[in-house]
């Protein structure tokens, strides 16, 4: 389930970046997809963390719980994107964005280059997930974390890097599902 989560969250990811880049019109279907991500992505790092980030002990619980409040953070942050802010008038969302909106914004978004620095770093250090697609998901999330500040193609990029990188982890968490110890504690699996 994690890994078709994941598959979604990526597929999710290619149309906010095409819509993004004017590749495919912007709709209300468009708009009500994009926040989707962050919740299919919730699926892919919980499946994630119950296969190899509890291995990594106490930073990998610290890490994952960040992520996973990050991620619905940033959940937060694409509803008000794109369903709050495209409706209203730019300087409407200017005004919202200079007050506690903003902040609430610009936390949300640090904290989840935070949590994915951190989940990243545990399930590198666990040495279970393969390095190249956790690197670019560290390298696709950061200018989605720092949207405020790069240029729009840097946005576009980093949506397309971390479509890629969650595509190719789902991939081969589902390659390894049935590989996987179970996470479950000895007595519950032989009451």
């Amino acid at each position: 389930m994690a890994a078709v989560a994941g598959v979604g969250s990526a597929l999710i990811l290619l149309i906010n970046a095409a819509k993004r880049s004017s590749l495919i019109p912007t709709t209300d279907l468009t708009q009500l997809l994009a926040p989707l991500a962050e919740i299919l992505a919730l699926g892919l790092v919980v499946g994630l963390f119950l296969a190899f980030g509890r291995r990594t002990g106490p930073f990998g619980t610290v890490a994952f719980v960040i992520n996973f409040i990050a991620l619905a953070s940033l959940e937060g942050v694409e509803v008000v994107i794109n369903l709050v802010f495209s409706k209203l008038p730019l300087t409407t969302v200017m005004d919202l964005r200079a007050g506690p909106l903003g902040l609430a914004l610009f936390a949300g978004s640090l904290l989840f280059l935070l949590g994915t620095l951190a989940f990243a770093i545990s399930l590198a250090v666990g040495r279970g997930v393969p390095r190249i697609p956790l690197a670019l998901y560290l390298i696709g999330a950061a200018p989605i974390a720092l949207r405020a500040f790069v240029p729009e193609w840097a946005l576009d990029l980093g949506l397309v890097v971390l479509a890629i990188a969650i595509a190719w982890l789902a991939g081969w968490l589902w390659m390894r599902a049935n590989t996987i110890d179970d996470f479950r504690p000895e007595s519950m699996l032989h009451p």
